[in-house]
């Protein structure tokens, strides 16, 4: 049943989500200066993301809401591209600035060419070029996060992601998803591409409730001559002060052979909404 006051609703409660979703990431990385954990790869694959979604949105002529979301989530991800490779490449600010704005300006172009191109399609009843276009966005927005996946299976941990991010970023699949169910007729690929980006997100949440999460390093540890909190795993400050004894007494020397590359066992934390990246490299060798 088409109901617009509750597809507008919704879809501008998605497009808001997704204007604010990586926020709180930009954020987290700005402060601790670092982006360790947080994958360059996922970030321009999402930039990239945002041109066929647009182009399916504006081509199909979903709410405006919805048309706005995907300019945003390419902006929004070109930003967060520029943190990790600043902090993480090392590369300058000058080098960093213009390589995001060139990048911009090209998925600009392209994204307006084919808007035009598949409205053609469209109107000479072609359905080939719209399930294309819906698949790749499904696909690069999905790739983004299996990167994570990948990640996960590899540290057995979810590491250096904002969970608050997570949650907004699910949270505006989520009603741009519903704000479909009330539009006449009822957007099959769209709602293909929302629905699978929901799902991984949900995967994302239930690895960090049953895997745990890496938080910063406590200081008891950096006292211990630990001085790079991404080297190490992290305790979390609950364990920290409760445990903090029993880990300078017992692991003095775990934490000094840790540095010259044996291991110390990570605990995990659930209850932080920001978390630091720390590399597993030196777990369990």
């Amino acid at each position: 049943m088409e109901n617009e006051a509750a597809a507008t609703t919704l879809a501008v409660a998605g497009a808001v989500c997704w204007s604010i979703q990586l926020i709180p990431q930009i954020i987290v990385n700005y402060r601790r200066h670092h982006a360790r954990g947080l994958h360059a790869s996922m970030m321009f694959l999402w930039a990239i993301a945002g041109v066929p979604l647009g182009v399916y949105n504006i081509s199909h002529n979903l709410h405006p809401a919805l048309q706005v979301q995907a300019q945003i989530l390419t902006a929004l991800s070109l930003v967060t591209w520029a943190q990790c490779m600043y902090y993480n490449a090392k590369w300058s600010i000058l080098k960093v600035a213009s390589m995001a704005c060139g990048i911009g300006s090209i998925l600009a172009g392209i994204e307006v060419g084919l808007v035009y191109a598949l409205r053609l399609a469209i109107a000479q009843h072609l359905e080939w070029p719209s399930i294309l276009v819906a698949a790749i966005s499904a696909a690069l927005l999905a790739s983004g996060v299996l990167r994570h996946y990948w990640d996960i299976y590899q540290t057995r941990t979810v590491r250096g992601i904002s969970f608050l991010f997570v949650g907004i970023d699910a949270l505006g699949d989520l009603t741009s998803l519903l704000s479909l169910l009330f539009r006449v007729p009822f957007d099959t690929l769209g709602a293909v591409i929302y629905g699978t980006e929901l799902v991984l997100w949900i995967g994302i949440m239930l690895c960090g409730l049953v895997l745990g999460t890496d938080d910063s390093l406590p200081a008891d540890l950096a006292m211990n001559g630990v001085t790079d909190v991404g080297s190490v795993p992290a305790l979390t400050t609950a364990s920290a002060r409760v445990d903090s004894a029993d880990v300078i007494g017992r692991s003095t020397s775990r934490v000094a052979s840790s540095i010259g590359g044996s291991s110390i066992r990570s605990r995990h934390s659930n209850y932080s909404v920001f978390r630091t990246a720390s590399l597993r490299s030196v777990l369990d060798e």
